[in-house]
């Protein structure tokens, strides 16, 4: 497992940020994230990314897509803008060689599911073509606030079978949203079955990220509230999280405040480490490998239901 954080600095200053931590895998912004406005990149300074990310020790880098984002708006001006804000997203992280670009889908603000994934489809289906086969869209899970999109493994599942399985189309897992969605982490049984549920409705292979953040609020409480790794609800239990024989190899990157509320620090990836040694357990199945996504069977048509199994909010 590759351990990292989400850092600041940019594509200039991410990677030997990223190495001051301890880090050997991260996660930026490739603009600000309280604007809309894009950024004219350097190109020089994109292309001497990769190189200043293998001199830092970093081997896995993802960009996140700035929360201001939603494709699934009924309103056509932030729709408008979310969408070319992504496909300027992308192009800048294939151009620093990305593994990939993890976004939220947004909120249908009461429209509705289905009228939220009518705006969505055709949004991302033209930001998909502009990704590589090494840089990938990334779907993340929500947790549950509002009318969001994504909260559950048949949401995803439909998303997915919406965008005809792309081969460039991805997921990235927060174990906090699935916590806040009624997903228990700290449960062995509980998230071997979800896994099993993920295998069967999406894939593994399109499993690519993790998102490991502990969390302020209850199990099942629809709230998105990160608390540094080891001190919230889900507390040592992340172990659990971070040591599945199935999500090994993947990059594991904190998005927490940090000890002194500035974000990811040391203490914050030593602890994730401490975390993965206590929870490493027996491969019961073989670690999941990053690579092209196959064909799997499609959602089973419950679309924005429940899990099987899990307690709801």
């Amino acid at each position: 497992m590759l351990f990292g954080g989400h850092v600041g600095g940019g594509v200039k200053a991410a990677p030997e940020r990223a190495q001051a931590i301890g880090a050997d895998a991260l996660q930026l912004f490739v603009q600000s994230p309280r604007a809309w406005r894009f950024p004219n990149h350097d190109p020089a300074v994109l292309a001497s990314y990769p190189e200043r990310a293998r001199e830092a020790g970093i081997e896995s880098t993802l960009v996140h897509a700035i929360y201001l984002c939603n494709f699934a708006s009924p309103d056509d001006v932030i729709y408008d803008k979310s969408v070319a804000t992504l496909r300027s997203t992308v192009d800048a992280s294939c151009a620093i060689g990305a593994d990939g670009v993890v976004f939220h889908v947004g909120s249908h603000l009461g429209a509705g599911f289905e009228a939220g994934l009518e705006r969505a489809v055709p949004a991302l289906e033209q930001v998909l073509e502009r990704c590589s086969d090494t840089t990938w869209l990334l779907v993340e899970n929500a947790a549950g606030t509002g009318a969001t999109i994504g909260r559950s493994l048949e949401e995803l599942a439909t998303l997915v079978e919406r965008l005809d399985r792309h081969p460039r189309l991805g997921v990235c897992l927060d174990s906090c949203h699935l916590w806040a969605s009624g997903y228990d982490v700290t449960d062995p049984a509980a998230f071997d079955a979800l896994l099993d549920e993920f295998d069967q409705l999406i894939g593994l292979d399109r499993l690519r990220a993790l998102h490991v953040n502990d969390s302020q609020t209850p199990l099942g409480s629809n709230r998105d509230r990160h608390a540094n790794v080891g001190e919230g609800l889900i507390g040592n239990k992340l172990s659990v999280f971070l040591g599945n024989p199935r999500l090994q190899e993947l990059p594991a990157v904190v998005e927490t405040e940090g000890q002194a509320g500035k974000g990811p620090d040391e203490h914050e990836i030593e602890t994730l480490r401490k975390l993965w040694k206590a929870g490493v357990r027996p491969t019961r199945a073989p670690a999941r490998k990053r690579g092209s996504s196959g064909a799997r069977r499609g959602a089973r048509g419950t679309r924005g239901s429940r899990s099987r199994g899990r307690r709801s909010g």
